[in-house]
């Protein structure tokens, strides 16, 4: 099974309801009824103004108490509130929605302000990130066959998946932030790809082959990661080659139980991964998801404004297995 049919079928056993905030595109109208026939969530889809809408005191409301210091008063919350892109936040902040996607039509900025204000980031986790899920024929990874414990044959899965953070969000990450956003990419992967994490942080350098700040960065990266996540395997700082080849890691990194078979890859800085995820992409031949935002208290799914009606479909479905969490709760009583 590929790992859009098995995103797809895991997402449809769950029963949630998906809200999609651009419901005036083609695409978007496409995917709701491939959500709705397809049996993978019911589908709330947003038009341009939700004026008139039962549900709209009840979003403002909820906007005014998270974020007081940016209403002015009832009218300028209702006001606020008939924006779709907060609507769509706010309708899963109330936890009226299981998973919200957004981001055809308006940019990735957007997107995060209205999931900021109406959901928030989970708990712990002050860096709101976003992965690539990149989906490659099991024929592109023979090199790993019998070596690693990859997702090939686990959970339906027949295709090897790597996931590429962050690649959407944060310009020049801190070790802190690179942290944060390994354990926020860990954590989604249990609940959607449904294999254990091992994470690469990515450098030019393979455990002290190279010198320099932005080395020493990614060292205090998996130093703090392991505080974090002392249950997850990871290592670094490691080149592409040594975090994904066995025969390439055995010789730069004999040690490492990561070198070789890692399964998220932890880019240094968004230039470099959003530049390697569209080059994979397009070179390679692999299927990518994504952005997907990581790091919120509940899901809001960012699309790319060239998604396909399938994107559409893929990303809410990735946002209902992001909600399966079993903290991803409403957040009304924590506003």
């Amino acid at each position: 099974m590929s790992f859009r049919r098995h995103v797809r079928s895991q997402a449809a056993a769950h029963r949630c309801t998906v809200v999609l905030a651009e419901g005036w595109d083609d695409r978007v109208r496409r995917a709701a009824d491939i959500l709705e026939t397809d049996g993978i969530a019911t589908v709330v889809l947003l038009d341009r103004s939700m004026e008139g809408d039962p549900r709209q005191n009840s979003v403002a409301e909820l906007l005014a108490v998270r974020r007081p210091d940016a209403v002015r008063n009832a009218a300028h919350a209702r006001e606020l509130a008939a924006d779709p892109l907060r609507f769509a936040a706010a309708l899963v902040g109330l936890g009226e929605a299981d998973a919200a996607v957004a981001g055809a039509t308006c940019p990735t900025s957007d997107v995060i302000r209205a999931a900021l204000w109406a959901i928030g980031p989970a708990a712990g986790i002050a860096t709101v990130s976003s992965a690539f899920y990149l989906d490659f024929p099991v024929e592109g990874f023979s090199f790993r066959s019998g070596e690693c414990g990859t997702v090939e044959g686990e959970n339906g899965v027949g295709d090897t998946v790597l996931t590429f953070a962050d690649a959407g969000v944060v310009p020049d990450p801190t070790a802190d932030q690179l942290a944060e956003i390994a354990w926020s990419a860990a954590h989604d992967r249990r609940l959607v790809v449904g294999d254990e994490p091992v994470v690469a942080f990515l450098s030019y350098s393979t455990r002290g082959s190279a010198d320099g700040p932005r080395v020493e960065k990614m060292r205090e990266a998996v130093e703090r990661f392991r505080v974090l996540a002392p249950d997850i395997v990871a290592d670094g700082e490691l080149q592409g080659d040594a975090a994904l080849v066995p025969d390439i890691a055995r010789l730069k990194a004999p040690d490492s139980h990561v070198a070789g078979c890692a399964n998220i890859m932890v880019f240094p800085d968004l230039d470099s991964g959003n530049v390697t995820y569209k080059l994979v992409q397009r070179l390679a031949g692999a299927t990518a998801t994504g952005p997907i935002l990581q790091g919120l208290a509940r899901p809001m799914i960012d699309l790319s404004r060239g998604a396909t009606a399938d994107d559409v479909v893929d990303g809410a479905a990735v946002g209902i297995l992001q909600a399966a969490s079993p903290n991803a709760g409403s957040i009304v009583e924590e506003a």
